[in-house]
């Protein structure tokens, strides 16, 4: 375990997030399985969504083991037109209702615009766009009828900065910022938060094999970054547990962004 995991444990340790359910998708690996230890650190109750069961499953078990919470997994392609409607209806069924949503499920193709593939542009709208804001109004309204939560998305710096070749993923990702926006503006007088984290680049194991492992390619995008590194995942995680937590109750559709100061630069 890093120095800067330990740090991080010990700052969700009083449980900020004791009693709350919450659903976090996308679970499985990267920022979405580090958001999902947070979380267990800080006490929620758990459903995690993903599409690979077994990972889920393994997932379920060390967190419970670890933390002494309730971890529950529902399997759920986000991709599938039904699925995000589903989704909201079996997660809200395990513990009888949800207390946050974390929208954290995302894909990319990356492409120059020349070379861009009807597709592609298809998969990355519905997986990035559609299943998350129809995921979030399905949550949102049901939190609203029930007296309030928090919705947590994880957008992205490119929301708000282009980034070349990420036509499909720059557009995505902006349009669910502004879905966060929405989804404050209508449901905050029903005790609704909604808010989104917009992270640079986050050395995952997949932001490790595509950035950190080829510091030519990562130069110049350091270099636009004032504190001249990438984010960790605690770093995105930790913003999470706040948002989802008591301590940003008057925090309402903001974007925040996680990025050592890239869009400033």
């Amino acid at each position: 375990m890093t120095t800067e995991l330990r740090q991080s444990e010990r700052a969700l340790a009083h449980r900020p997030l004791a009693g709350r359910r919450a659903l976090i998708t996308g679970a499985t690996r990267g920022i979405g399985a580090d958001i999902a230890r947070a979380f267990a650190v800080a006490g929620a109750a758990l459903v995690l969504s993903g599409r690979d069961g077994d990972a889920l499953a393994r997932q379920a078990e060390l967190l419970s083991g670890s933390h002494g919470i309730r971890v529950s997994v529902i399997t759920a392609d986000l991709a599938a037109p039904e699925a995000p409607e589903r989704l909201a209806e079996q997660a809200a069924a395990v513990y009888g209702g949800l207390d946050v949503l974390v929208n954290n499920a995302g894909i990319s193709h990356p492409e120059a615009i020349t070379d861009l593939t009807a597709a592609n542009l298809d998969d990355v709208l519905n997986v990035n766009l559609r299943a998350p804001s129809l995921l979030a109004a399905r949550v949102g309204a049901a939190m609203a009828a029930a007296g309030g939560g928090s919705i947590v998305t994880i957008a992205s710096a490119a929301a708000l900065r282009p980034l070349p070749e990420h036509y499909g993923y720059c557009i995505a990702k902006a349009g669910l910022v502004m879905a966060s926006r929405m989804l404050a503006l209508e449901l905050g007088g029903a005790g609704v938060r909604a808010n989104s984290i917009c992270p640079t680049v986050v050395l995952t194991d997949m932001g490790q094999q595509v950035w950190g492992d080829h510091p030519q390619k990562a130069a110049p995008m350091l270099a636009r970054i004032p504190l001249n590194r990438f984010a960790e995942p605690a770093e995105v995680s930790e913003v999470a547990v706040w948002l989802a937590s008591d301590a940003a109750s008057m925090i309402n559709g903001v974007d925040i962004p996680v990025d050592g100061g890239y869009l400033i630069s």
